[in-house]
């Protein structure tokens, strides 16, 4: 007690211990596990038999393709346990759901005392089952945006209302994806200065690069109208959500073959190598395909009629109709060159359908597909494109 009598040091910092809001935080806390724990493990219960069904669906469609984990033969042994082992991996997934929601439930105590207010850790305890419904509907591919409710839960921090909940009018999400796109070039300017890339800022990166290419090719004629609208349509549409963003990729490869580059030149001086990626596995599963991609390209030495031949077998994902018709030039005279150059190509292929399976990627590109849409709509005069439900989905 004689220490709380002396006087405060300058140096020193007491810590307040505001014991009025102690009760309500326990309370918000208990009330938070008892809530959210049930709930979330209902929604993960449910969806659980969407995840092994759509991941078998998936794994069987890339063992008939030759995609995917199947591309190696030396990996099919592999990704066919995996087939077998699924459903072990779905279980873990919704008992780890089941876990989590304890610790999110009874973090409603922290919110509450954090900001002096029991109805605040009451509104996260409701926020937090919508973020829980609203991120796995990202893993899974399934419809965007969460029914739950999601009040305000911090003083602070204004209420932004999510870009995957349904809303009446979206026309501002042009504006967000092009703010977040700059954060490449905002954010890094010298190679030798960035520690560590973050997931977002490379996702941000290839939407960028999808959206000028794509701007480029429309008006060049080698994207159309039928590309867009099975895309949209989800009956097919490789041309662009395979093609285009592979299409991209190869543009940065060839650019880093040329440059003699030891990473990947995302642009003239920002740097993807192993030591700054994102230290997520997910990342390091192709980033180093594609450094081998970038020296098989480097050691073949193209020509520029075989880069345009390339980047046709990519773009087109070696539809023969549509290489042989578009306006770039002939194919190589060799068969043994026309053969590695389908091989690149389908291997640049199988590692962009991964990217593409990174959550929130699909919601993302919705954005880039309305955007062609309508540059397609200026050429043509045509105002009868149908836009996407989720075409004005925000990030």
């Amino acid at each position: 007690m004689d220490d709380l009598l002396q006087p405060k040091h300058p140096d020193g910092k007491y810590y307040e211990i505001r014991l009025p809001y102690l009760p309500g935080a326990i309370v918000a806390a208990v009330l938070g596990i008892i809530v959210d724990m049930p709930v979330i493990s209902v929604v993960a219960i449910c969806k659980g038999p969407y995840m092994l069904f759509k991941g078998w669906k998936r794994l069987v469609h890339d063992l008939i393709g030759r995609e995917g984990p199947f591309l190696e033969t030396i990996c099919v042994p592999f990704a066919g346990l995996a087939i077998i082992l699924w459903p072990l991996a779905v279980a873990g997934a919704v008992l780890a759901s089941v876990l989590a929601s304890f610790f999110l439930g009874a973090y409603a105590g922290f919110v509450a005392y954090q900001e002096s207010s029991f109805l605040f850790g009451l509104g996260y305890i409701v926020t937090v089952v919508s973020l829980y419904d609203e991120y796995s509907n990202d893993i899974l591919d399934m419809k965007e945006g969460s029914w739950f409710p999601r009040p305000q839960y911090r003083k602070n921090a204004e209420l932004k209302q999510s870009s995957r909940t349904p809303s009446p009018s979206r026309s501002n999400s042009l504006s967000k994806m092009n703010s977040l796109t700059k954060t490449l070039s905002r954010a890094m300017s010298l190679k030798n200065n960035i520690p560590e890339f973050k997931p977002f800022e490379l996702l941000d990166g290839l939407f960028k690069e999808c959206h000028q290419l794509g701007e480029s090719l429309v008006s060049e004629g080698l994207i159309i109208h039928e590309d867009i609208q099975d895309a949209k349509s989800g009956k097919g549409g490789r041309v662009i959500r395979i093609g285009l963003p592979a299409y991209c990729l190869l543009e940065a490869l060839l650019r880093s073959a040329k440059a003699n580059s030891t990473g990947i030149l995302i642009s003239d001086d920002t740097e993807l190598t192993t030591s700054n990626r994102p230290k997520e596995q997910f990342f390091e599963w192709f980033l180093n395909p594609l450094l081998v991609i970038k020296e098989q390209i480097k050691a073949e030495n193209l020509s520029v009629s075989e880069e345009d031949y390339l980047g046709k077998l990519v773009l087109f994902n070696g539809d023969p109709n549509r290489v042989k018709n578009s306006i770039i030039g002939p194919a190589p005279e060799s068969d043994r060159k026309r053969a590695e150059l389908d091989a690149l190509a389908r291997r640049l292929q199988g590692i962009t359908k991964f990217i593409t399976r990174f959550p929130t990627y699909k919601r993302r590109f919705d954005v880039i597909l309305n955007t062609l849409s309508d540059e397609l709509a200026e050429k043509h005069g045509n105002s009868k494109i149908i836009r996407s439900k989720s075409a004005f989905l925000g990030f």
